[in-house]
């Protein structure tokens, strides 16, 4: 038996979490491709990649601290890792507009909205402890 509340919960699994996001860019890609053609795709797989670069950034940086003794570090690393998600988020999304504005932002939009809604379906990409 734990002594802890959060001992029992189960963790979240970040690459599943990531290869989500993944399978949910190249999903809306093909159905780009499929629905207006390359064009479509091509601003799917930018609205995808845009939600995408950032998260792997994100737990990149989260995955290198671990919590405990150094909570205080970790907390820091966490805005810190926020703080860059974002920062790249603003310069990816300019990028995009700037250097490559997509033939069809309905296709971009969508595709970066639904990668970001993936964290909503956390809760049911937990994993369980073995033995439990």
């Amino acid at each position: 038996m734990q002594k802890h509340a959060a001992g029992r919960r189960g963790r979240l699994d970040v690459a599943r979490l990531l290869r989500l996001q993944g399978a949910v860019t190249l999903i809306l890609t093909g159905i780009g491709a499929l629905a207006s053609g390359s064009g479509s795709a091509l601003s799917a797989l930018l609205g995808g990649l845009a939600g995408l670069i950032p998260s792997l950034y994100f737990a990149w940086r989260i995955g290198s601290v671990r919590g405990g003794k150094r909570a205080r570090r970790f907390v820091s690393t966490l805005y810190r890792a926020e703080a860059g998600k974002f920062g790249l988020t603003v310069a990816l999304l300019a990028m995009v507009f700037v250097a490559a504005p997509p033939s069809n932002p309905i296709f971009f939009f969508v595709a970066y909205v639904a990668v970001l809604f993936t964290h909503w379906l956390a809760p049911w990409f937990k994993r369980e402890k073995a033995g439990s």
